[in-house]
Formats: C-alpha cells, structure tokens, sequence
C-alpha cells in the first residue's frame, strides 16, 4: 500500500512592509475602490498580492518575491486540521474509547466554582462596519457567522437541525434562528453527519470527517426518537461501542438498514432494533481496524476510510460505496457486492472508477428516484493541478447508483457561472477534498444545489450552473467598502466552505438550508438571481443564539472608555471577534484564521492577533477604521509585524503558533516558531526588524508553548511534529539570548517523568521564575500505542525545568491544553473536555464548573479578576475568582 501524502504546502504571507506595513491593491480587484486585505486573503491571493503599485507595495512584493510562491487556502485548512490531530495522537494512534472514558473520569470529579458566563452569546458580525480596517474582511457579504457546521437536515414543520464540528447540535422550530442545543449530555461535541429517517427519528453521527481522519473523534452514532422537542442521551446510541472514536461522514437508508460511512469502513444496522451492535459491512484494510495485526501502525487512521453510500431507492440490495482517503491510496475505488463479496466497481461511465482518482465523494438522490448525483475529488489531481482537485459533478440519469454516470460540471464550467474564485491556483474545487454537499429539489430531480468552497445551482440537470453563494464579493464590481452598506451594492453571499446542505419548509414555504465554516444559511429553494448569478436572497441564521465559533485563544483588557473590560479571540476561519461593554453585536477587526492573541490588560484595543505560521498584526484602536485607508494608506490602524520564521511557513513554526508577553514586563513579547523570537516595543511595534532571535531551536524543530517572566524563557518544541518519528523537547534560556540550553527529557517516557508526547502548554510561578508548569497533551501509553507515550498530563518542576514531578493524580485521561496560575496560588488547567483546578496546598483535582464536552483551548486571567476559557467550538466563558 502506498503511503498517504499529509503535508500541506507552506503558506506565502506577503504582507510585510519596510516602512507602514500595508498592503497595496490586490490585481484585479472592484473597479472604483482598493480591494481590504484580510488575512484569508493574505494567503488565497498570494499571487494577487504580488502586482501592486504603491511604494509600501513594491517594497512587499519584493520581500514576497524573494520568500517564494505561497500554497493555497486549500493548504492551509488541510495542515491545521492535520496539525491539530497530531498534537492529540502524537507519538502514534489513539485506542477506541479514550474520550468515553475521560468524559466519564471528568463528569466522576467533585466540582468547584461556580457558573461559567457564557460571553458570546450574541451576534457576531462579520461585517460589522466599525471594522474596515487593513487586516479585515468586513464587507465581504457574509454578515452574522457562527463555527463550523458539518451537518444540517429539516423537516416540513419548520424544525432545523445544525450539526456543528466541535459545538453539538442545535435545533431551530422556526425555520432557522431561536436556536437551542440539544446535545450537550453527549460524552463528544463533535458531529460528522446528521439524517432524518422515514419515520422522523433525527440521526447523529459523531466524530466531524471533514478536515481530518482522526482530529475530531466521536463516540458512535445516536437517534432522537422526537427530535422537535428532545434531546439526545448516552442511552440514545445505536449499537455498542463498535463506532467509538471514528469519524462519520455520512448516514444513508434503505430498506430496513441505516449505512454509516466512517473512518474504520462502511458499517449498518436494523432500522427496526437499534439495540443489536452494528454490522462490518467493508473495510478494505481490516489489519488497520482496531485489534489487527497492523492497528499500531502510524498510517493506520487512514486505511479504511469511507465518504458516502449510494443505494438504489428501488431495490435497496444494490449498493455503491466510496471509500478512499482524500491524499490518495492504492484501495480508494468504488465498491459494490457481487456474489456475497464487495468487489471494486471497475467503470461507471464518466465517474471516475480508478484508485488515482477518487478521494473524497458526496452523493444525492433525487426524491422520485429517477436520478443521482455524485461530486467526486481526484487525489491525483489535488497534487497534480494547482487550480483546483475536484474530479466533476456527475449525473446518473438512470437512478441507480451504478449508472452509468455522465459528467455533468467541471470547475472550468463553474468558474465561468459568476464564481467569486477566479485567481489561477485558487479556482472552485480547489478543496474539494474538505468542501463538499449535494442536495436535490424534492419537488424537480433536475434542480440541484452543489456545495465545494461556494455554492451552485442548476436548474436543468447541469446543462448551466450559476454560483448562488459566491465566495465573497470583493472580486465584483458592485462590492465597495463604504461603511454605510453591509457589502456595498452586493447582495450578500453565504460563509464559504460548504459542508451540508438541506431541504425544509415552513408555513408551506420551502427553503434552503446550508452549513459551512461560518453556520448555518437560508434561501428559498426555488429564489431568485441577479444578474450575475448571485442570489438576492440569502439570510443569515446565525442570529447569537447558537454559539459554534471556534476559538484558539482569548484576549481580555480594560476597555478605554473606562467602563469593563474589551475582549477579543482568534477563532478558526472566522477572524478574530471583537466585543466591547454595551455591544449588541460583536464584530470582526482582523480576518482569516485568527490563531492566538495578546492583549494589553490596562488598555483592550491594544491587540497583537496571529493569523497562521506567526503572520502577525498589531492594532492600538481594537481595528476601529472606516476604510479611509483604502484611498489614504496613512489611516490604517492595523499594521503586520510577523518575526521572519514567518517567511518560511510550515517549516518555520506551526500552523498556529505560540505567542506570550513577560509576566514581569508587558511589553516583551516572545513568539516561537524555529526561533524563539523577541521583541520589547510592545504594542507600538511596527516593524518584523523589531523581532530577535534569542535562540534557534534547530532544524525541524518548532515551538509549541512558550513561557517567560523576568526575563527567563521557556519553549517546547517538537519534530517531526507528527507520529512518522514524533520528538519533542524543552529549551530554557533568557530574553537577551542568554544561557540558553536544552533541557534532558527521557525518550522513553519512563513513568514519573515528562512523557514523549505533544507539549501543549507552559506557565510560570509569578513569585519564582525557576518554578513552572508543563501541560502536555494527547493520551496516555492506556491508549496510545506509541513510543514513549508514558502517563500523566501536568508536570511541575521548581529548578528550572532540570527534574519534573507528575502532578496529575486523580486527573482524567484527556488531552491537555493551556494552564495557568489564579491569584490565590490555584492551578487552572484546559483540556479537551473540560476545564479542571487544583485547589492551592491540595494534590487533587476538580472539575470547574459544568461545560459541555468541549475543548478548552486557552486560559487567560482578566483584569476584571474572571478567569476566561476559549473553547474551541461553543464560544467564550468566563467565571469569576471572587469568593
């Protein structure tokens, strides 16, 4: 078998200044205006950014030049996905039932504290006009956005099901909008397919399959007997525990059967007992599956790897599976059973039936049964075209799933329908791989929506195609960035980055429903276009009641108008939020991924927010701009001050990388990447020359975590990163560059010392430098076959890292994330389930509070005394430390 590919390409991040630290007008930008360059942009228009004609430009480009090419967004969303599951299963694969078993260790600790405050629950703005800034992407159309959802299904009776990846699911009884959890008693949070069946029972498959085979694991698949008003259980899941920690991407029916495509085959069970364990229907490397001879091995998450199931609605005994990991392998194909046996399907017309060329596959069938359709990527394309991976849409006019099939859209043809993508290199389907949904009219088999990074509509089986929710409008001549319009004389568009889309209606109307990476949308289904092929019709129903947004930190500081606190995060693919004391609405200064963020605690509209590979901005206005700068460069207020690993993307730090200030001095920053950087002018730094290297970590090696106070410094690194090798370390030295030297750290994991896993997360005593902290993440050697993998998760050592003693105790076996020292000398620690304390002078640990099984990635102590946990898919919390 050939090994799979999983190494995205770097990212070209173009945007340093020698002077102002602007960007210049992006080729081919709105006719009449300058185009705002938020960081998504930054890395999708790479070579866009290169053509520019002002003096700061020319000085940028020629920096960019000489950094070389950038990848794609594509890239960029396959390396975090990537890098986010190798800090939880690094140094190898991660047994079933780990997270079931640490939810329940978790739930089984007493419980200190009081009620975390839910601190975004409310709109958050995309397009807040406050917001015009350089280094955000207000106005591109998409409005009120939320995390991202995997998932959607509807009913007729107005009830909306969204499927978040990392928040739960919520559910909507008017058609979208007024949203409520309903799945919060889950032991995982993570949702990779949602299904209604003929009797209206509401499906959930947990485990989100999009980004990656093993980042997101579920806990199996629940039903919902009466999804209208109840809400799902433990005691709701189907089968045993056979799906425990997989991934699920689709549910399909037919028969008496329910098919569920996962990341450890294609599996089924009874519709009619839901109490019997599931049925192995195919797995095509069954070594790899868990209890096989080859389940420890490194590429074993990515040998039996299923997308979607395709079965004729007329004789339900025929069946088509898609199996295939999305980088290619020689056993992706089509498989259907003949004589008892599941055989590779060897032609089926236009579709692709070679191994090279299926990867990820959604399929969808038309209500009457006359027709499927198919949205196939091709592996070998994703490597071997830099425009884009996408194989085809595809029509089966016969009905049956075996064809034959007719191509019936390329993304030539869909970039021709009005697309917001048209940059070479960046064209639709270019991450086919993670976008992709299909959904026929119930009332028109010819009247089909196809979701990739944007959304298409055909009317006639794909004879035309136009591009109803393009990307964003910035490429389009109505778009401008005036403040007093939401995105100009545009219409708005949906989020991009489709991931599910449905049929429902309410009152007798009948709509659209689409997920992406920004919520949940709404469109009449049969609505109206300009024009240019956009629809006039999109509504947003992400209206603050359903918080999804996935946060990588948090930032908190008194606001300047002397009243509370200002408090911003960086969140994936949704920027960074901005909320303010008396805002109704949150809104968005900075865009793109919003990794993690320094804040100034005596002044909140000073911020430092990282984009992704340490690419930095710096605001001291919270990025309060009207848009002035576009016609003069002199008023941004946003300015990019990366340290120089930035240049070399992947191979200079990680995707998202670790920043810190000085405990001692608010104005030293640390930022790892290779290099453990610093620099002193605090928030009015301007320039990447500000930044010096204090020491080089090696080659290969990049930091996870890093810690300073007085000027000593702290850094842990790893590489290899992932489990081809994984090595981690800590290096301890001074701001000046200094004494620096790398701390002896066992490979072996010998118990009782710092185990060879991923390490997450540092912090210092504020009264002894010498004294500090080490969280590290991922599973213990319980469940992870790997080696070294060792145990605990909280270390603690008082000479400067030269021994450490496992302080975990009756800690529950999770992942760890972020920690931090409270006032009173407690120990406050973030985790992929929860957040847990230590109270000062004891050894034992308690739950804080009662999240849902989430992932707090980041602590942080604001100057209100509140104690802030960023929770990576339900938004931000607080909880105070008085009392």
């Amino acid at each position: 078998m050939s090994t799979p590919t999983r190494t995205g390409r770097w990212l070209t991040i173009c945007a340093i200044a020698a002077t102002m630290g602007l960007i210049g007008v992006p080729a081919g930008a709105a006719a009449g205006g300058q185009a705002p360059f938020g960081a998504r942009e930054m890395a999708a228009k790479a070579k866009q950014h290169l053509q520019q004609t002002d003096a700061a430009g020319k000085a940028r480009s020629a920096a960019a030049a000489a950094e070389g090419d950038g990848g794609s967004e594509s890239d960029a969303v396959q390396e975090g996905a990537d890098q986010r599951a190798e800090a939880r299963t690094s140094p190898g694969v991660v047994a079933p039932g780990a997270f079931a078993a640490a939810w329940a260790q978790l739930k089984a600790l007493p419980q200190a504290g009081g009620d975390w405050n839910h601190v975004t629950g409310l709109p958050y703005n995309s397009d807040d006009p406050r917001y015009r800034d350089v280094s955000s992407n207000s106005s591109a159309g998409m409005g009120k956005v939320t995390g991202r959802t995997a998932a959607v299904a509807a009913d007729d009776q107005g009830h909306v099901y969204a499927g978040t990846a990392g928040g739960g699911v919520w559910r909507s009884s008017t058609g979208g909008g007024r949203w409520e959890p309903i799945s919060d008693k889950l032991p995982t949070q993570a949702t990779g397919a949602l299904a209604l069946d003929s009797r209206g029972r509401l499906w959930l498959g947990t485990g989100e399959a999009n980004t990656n085979s093993d980042g997101y694991l579920g806990a199996g698949v629940f039903v919902l007997a009466h999804p209208e008003d109840g809400e799902f259980s433990a005691r709701s899941r189907v089968g045993g525990a056979e799906l425990d920690s997989t991934t699920i991407h689709a549910i399909r029916f037919g028969g008496d059967r329910a098919w569920a495509a996962t990341s450890k085959g294609v599996w089924s069970h009874s519709l009619s007992d839901l109490s019997g364990p599931w049925t192995l229907e195919f797995a095509p490397n069954p070594d790899y599956l868990p209890g096989g001879s080859l389940a420890a091995d490194p590429n074993a998450p990515y040998k039996n790897l299923s997308s979607d199931i395709a079965i004729d609605p007329r004789d339900p005994s025929k069946v088509v599976l898609a199996v295939g990991w999305r980088g290619g392998d020689t056993y992706n194909g089509f498989y259907t059973k003949q004589n008892g046996s599941w055989q590779r399907i060897a032609a089926l017309g236009d579709l692709p039936a070679d191994a090279a060329d299926v990867g990820s596959v959604t399929f969808a069938r038309s209500a009457d049964g006359s027709r499927y359709y198919a949205i196939d990527q091709s592996p070998q394309q994703q490597t071997s075209d830099p425009n884009s991976g996408l194989a085809g849409i595809f029509e089966s006019k016969s009905g049956s799933p075996l064809g034959p099939w007719t191509k019936i859209a390329d993304y030539h043809q869909l970039a021709a329908s009005g697309s917001g993508l048209q940059a070479q290199g960046d064209l639709p389907g270019s991450q086919s791989w993670y976008d992709q949904s299909l959904q026929v009219d119930p009332n028109n088999p010819d009247h089909v929506y196809a979701g990739l990074e944007e959304i298409f509509e055909t009317s006639d089986a794909g004879t035309t195609w136009k591009a109803v929710g393009p990307y964003w409008n910035f490429n389009f001549s109505c778009w401008s960035i005036d403040p007093t319009k939401q995105t100009g004389s545009c219409s708005p568009t949906t989020h991009p980055d489709q991931h599910g889309l449905a049929v429902g209606s309410y009152h007798g109307s009948s709509y659209l429903v689409a997920g992406n990476d920004g919520g949940v949308y709404r469109r009449p289904l049969v609505g109206q276009t300009d024009a240019s092929g956009h629809a006039t019709d999109w509504t947003s129903l992400n209206d603050g009641t359903i918080d999804a947004l996935q946060y990588y930190s948090v930032g908190i500081g008194k606001d300047p108008s002397g009243h509370g606190v200002a408090v911003n995060g960086g969140l994936q693919d949704n920027g960074q939020s901005m909320l303010r004391p008396h805002d109704k609405v949150m809104g968005s200064n900075f865009g793109g991924d919003g990794g993690d963020t320094l804040t100034d605690p005596a002044n909140g509209c000073n911020i430092a927010q990282e984009y992704v590979y340490l690419a930095i901005n710096v605001t001291q206005n919270c990025g309060v701009n009207d848009g002035s700068w576009t016609t003069d460069p002199s008023k941004a207020t946003s300015f990019s001050v990366a340290p120089p690993d930035n240049a070399l993307g992947g191979a200079g730090a990680r995707f998202i990388a670790p920043l810190g200030t000085d405990l001692k001095n608010g104005n030293v920053w640390i930022a790892g990447g290779r290099n453990i950087w610093v620099q002193s002018q605090g928030y009015a730094i301007r320039s990447t020359s500000a930044w010096t290297s204090a020491y080089d970590l090696g080659a290969g090696h990049v930091a996870t975590a890093v810690a300073a106070s007085g000027g000593k410094v702290y850094a842990a690194w790893c590489g290899p990163c992932n489990n081809q090798g994984f090595t981690r370390g800590i290096a301890v030295g001074n701001a000046d560059g200094t004494g620096w030297q790398q701390l002896t750290l066992p490979a072996d994991g010998t118990d009782g010392t710092v185990p060879n896993r991923y390490l997450q997360g540092l912090t210092i005593d504020p009264a002894d430098s010498t004294h500090v902290y080490l969280a590290v993440n991922g599973f213990s050697r319980h469940w992870t076959e790997g080696p070294g993998s060792g145990l605990g998760h909280v270390f603690e050592s008082h000479d400067s890292g030269a021994h450490w003693t496992d302080i975990s105790t009756n800690l529950p076996d999770v992942p760890a994330d972020s920690l931090l020292v409270t006032p009173n000398g407690g120990l406050a620690l973030a985790t992929d389930l929860g957040v847990v304390y230590r109270r000062p002078n004891h050894t034992d640990w308690q739950r804080l509070g009662a999240l849902p099984a989430v992932a707090v990635d980041q602590l942080k102590l604001g100057p209100d005394n509140r104690l802030y946990a960023a929770t990576h898919g339900r938004g931000l919390w607080s909880m105070s430390l008085n009392g």
